[in-house]
């Protein structure tokens, strides 16, 4: 079974927000056909999409992640629209006075499960009390998450776009993801692409805390940061460190006409065989902790 941790659902709210963000008044086909890429349709028209795209490639279920802060509502949408194959991911701004109210609707009233935090994007050092505040919520809400980009940051439409990118990397630290995680242990906290090349500080964290959780997604291009660094030797040291129970398949999937990004999984599958991980462990990673995580 393969279950995908990591898709981003870019609706029509996401490039509304671009296109404000460019300060032109551009309508979302427009902007798309710049980009080259499908505009998205109403969200339970996009889930539908997605859900026939994971049929073609044998998946089960996916991640979707509200990519800008305040699109709770259309990744929503598509997890009412299929309950059994998505569940809810969503970001937020925790510099914003509502972020705690955001928080506990999306996973209460809304139905969603997991609060993404970017601190490099918004500013907000995870050591800052509006972080903890969000936490808190978190902790409330049984089978909830959270979800923390660390290490670099670089968001691939905004450069297409020629949007600034005025990220602070120095505040996503993987080490700082031990501090909420020891003060909440019953909170799973879910760091994407190993720690984005802060590895050696993601392991340490994850060393100290068993609620930390690494997410494989992406091309994971940060392995360049370290000499002699390959992939294969990323997935082995975070079972060495982590086990195979803490390691959440993902692709970092996000528009159209690419659609789900098999090449990610084709690459990480290839590693797993390589590495000769048995087929129990191959199988908690690709699909079975994210069902333990997110039961249906």
């Amino acid at each position: 079974m393969i279950n995908d941790a990591h898709c981003h659902f870019f609706s029509n709210r996401f490039f509304t927000a671009l296109s404000a963000q460019r300060g032109r008044s551009q309508s979302v086909p427009d902007l798309c056909r710049e980009l080259g890429w499908e505009p998205p349709d109403a969200p339970e028209a996009l889930a539908a999409r997605w859900t026939k795209e994971l049929d073609a490639n044998s998946v089960a279920r996916a991640a979707l992640i509200a990519s800008i802060p305040g699109d709770e509502e259309s990744v929503a949408a598509a997890v009412r629209s299929h309950p059994s194959r998505f569940v809810g991911f969503f970001m937020l701004d925790p510099s914003k006075e509502d972020a705690p109210e955001r928080a506990r609707r999306g996973l209460t009233e809304l139905g969603l499960r997991v609060v993404c935090l970017f601190p490099a994007m918004h500013h907000v050092s995870l050591y800052d009390d509006r972080v903890t505040r969000i936490a808190e919520t978190v902790a409330q809400v049984p089978g909830a998450a959270m979800f923390i980009h660390c290490g670099a940051l670089s968001v691939a439409v905004r450069q297409k776009l020629g949007l600034p990118s005025h990220f602070h990397v120095r505040l996503g630290n993987p080490m700082e993801v031990s501090r909420l995680a020891l003060a909440f242990p019953t909170v799973p906290f879910i760091i994407p692409h190993f720690g984005a090349g802060l590895f050696r500080e993601a392991l340490m964290a994850a060393d100290l805390c068993p609620n930390i959780y690494f997410d494989t997604s992406s091309t994971n291009k940060w392995i360049r940061y370290t000499p002699g660094l390959t992939l294969t030797e990323a997935f082995r040291t975070a079972l060495a460190v982590a086990g195979p129970s803490r390691l959440l398949f993902g692709t970092d999937s996000s528009f159209y006409p690419r659609g789900w990004h098999r090449a990610i999984y084709e690459e990480q599958k290839a590693i797993v065989v390589a590495s000769h991980i048995g087929s129990s462990d191959a199988g908690l990673i690709f699909g079975g902790n994210f069902e333990r995580l997110f039961p249906r």
